[in-house]
């Protein structure tokens, strides 16, 4: 199972509002400690970790579509 743990410190409804959005088929969880675990300073921020529990990629800040296509595509290979 894949789970995405949002940190967007809003509220739950603000959050599984936008997360209904974004990620219909992601099982997903407000989770605010993802913060600290990840040592994220700040939003916007993208940590992709595989299914092992290893961060494959992260960054700060918005990414474009290829670069974003391009982290997802090494995170997929590494899970094969």
């Amino acid at each position: 199972m894949r789970f995405l743990a949002v940190a967007g410190r809003s509220t739950l409804d603000e959050t599984a509002e936008r997360a209904a959005q974004w990620f219909a088929r992601l099982d997903w969880g407000l989770d605010e400690a993802v913060w600290d675990l990840y040592e994220i300073p700040g939003q916007p921020a993208s940590v992709l970790i595989s299914g092992d529990d290893v961060i494959v990629d992260s960054w700060f800040g918005a990414a474009g579509e290829p670069e974003l296509r391009a982290a997802l595509d090494r995170l997929v290979a590494r899970e094969r």
